[in-house]
């Protein structure tokens, strides 16, 4: 099942929408009002279709798959504790280097430096692991050879 795209028609239908942040053919992005209203008349009984109609969207220009996939989204968000909040700003990407201050960077690289000695620890009990089979692999050839 493919992902229904809009069409420029449909993105600017969408744009003049009050509860739409953003839109492009591929994604719609809501409002945080829109998705507490949502979640509220969800709540009280009303269908996804019937939401999207009472707040000037057209069910059939979403598409199927798109509501229900908006309808499990609200559920989750509506259980974080930062609720409806888009957290992608800050939450994407590598952790910033820049702007550190001295003790946040020296923390950083304590971290950093504890992880690659757990790391080197782990390999040196894999080679003395790997070291100690290899050895008793060899004591057993030896004393296959010894007894034929």
């Amino acid at each position: 099942m493919s992902v229904k795209h809009f069409t420029r028609e449909q993105v600017e239908e969408l744009q003049k929408n009050p509860y739409v942040v953003s839109v492009t053919e591929r994604y719609i992005n809501y409002t945080e009002e829109f998705k507490v209203l949502f979640l509220a008349d969800y709540e009280s009984g009303l269908t996804p279709s019937d939401i999207f109609q009472k707040y000037g969207f057209d069910p059939q220009v979403l598409g199927a798959k798109r509501r229900s996939a908006f309808i499990q989204r609200m559920k989750n968000e509506s259980k974080r504790l930062s609720g409806f909040k888009d957290t992608r700003k800050g939450n994407s990407g590598r952790p910033r280097t820049k702007d550190l201050t001295p003790e946040e960077e020296i923390a950083r690289l304590k971290h950093k430096n504890k992880l690659l000695q757990q790391e080197n620890d782990f390999l040196k009990r894999i080679r003395s692991i790997n070291k100690k089979q290899l050895s008793k692999v060899q004591k057993d050839k030896q004393q296959e050879k010894n007894t034929n």
